[in-house]
C-alpha cells in the first residue's frame, strides 16, 4: 500500500520556512542566516520535541545543507507529484546529508521519520521553487483559496499597507524621533 505525502502540510511547511530564511536574508547581516541555522540545529539536535511547535526549524536548519543529485531531484519531482510518501529506504539513497549535520538527521529521524522526509521534501520545494510545485487537490483548493486569492498569497498585514502613502519615498527612522 503506497503512504501518500501531505502536500497541504508541506506546502504549509514550505510557507512558514521560507519566511523564516527570507527574515534571514538580509544583505546588510550576509551571515545572519548561517548563524541562525546554526543554532537551530544545535537547539533541535538537543531537543527534537521542539518540532511539534515549530516543525518549519527543521527544513530552516537543513536548508542549503542537504544535496540532491539530478537524478534524486527527478524522483523527488515524481514523489511530489503523485503524493507518494517514499519509504525509508527510498528516500535515504536520495538525499546527501552533510556530514556535521548526520547527527540531527539521526536524532529527528528516531522522534519522528515522517518528519524528517516531509522537511527534505520541503528543503527539495525551497531549492527547486519556481520549477516545480506539488500539485493541489480539489480539498486543498477549497481550503486554501478565497476571493481567488491562496492564503498563502495574503499579507497579514493588509492595513499596514493601506495606510501607507506610495508617493512618499521611503520610512525613516528620524521621523520617530522626531515626533517624540
Amino acid at each position: 500500500m503506497v503512504k501518500h505525502l501531505n502536500i497541504s502540510r508541506i506546502n504549509e511547511l514550505k510557507n512558514n520556512a521560507n519566511d523564516n530564511i527570507e527574515s534571514y536574508n538580509d544583505p546588510d547581516t550576509p551571515n545572519a542566516l548561517a548563524r541562525f541555522t546554526s543554532q537551530i540545529r544545535e537547539i533541535l539536535l538537543a531537543d527534537p520535541g521542539m518540532l511539534d511547535s515549530v516543525p518549519e526549524y527543521l527544513p530552516v536548519a537543513l536548508y542549503d545543507r542537504v544535496k540532491f543529485s539530478a537524478e534524486s531531484k527527478r524522483q523527488w519531482a515524481h514523489w511530489i507529484s503523485l503524493n507518494i510518501h517514499p519509504s525509508w529506504d527510498e528516500f535515504k539513497t536520495t538525499i546527501a546529508f552533510n556530514n556535521a549535520d548526520l547527527p540531527l538527521a539521526l536524532a529527528v529521524r528516531k522522534y519522528s521519520e515522517d518528519l524528517l522526509i516531509e522537511s527534505c521534501a520541503v528543503v527539495y520545494l525551497l531549492e527547486t521553487q519556481g520549477q516545480s510545485e506539488p500539485k493541489q487537490t480539489a480539498a486543498d483548493d477549497d481550503s486554501n483559496e478565497h476571493d481567488g486569492v491562496h492564503e498563502h498569497e495574503r499579507d497579514d498585514n493588509d492595513d499596514y499597507d493601506t495606510d501607507y502613502d506610495s508617493d512618499e519615498e521611503g520610512y525613516y527612522d528620524q521621523y520617530d524621533e522626531e515626533i517624540e
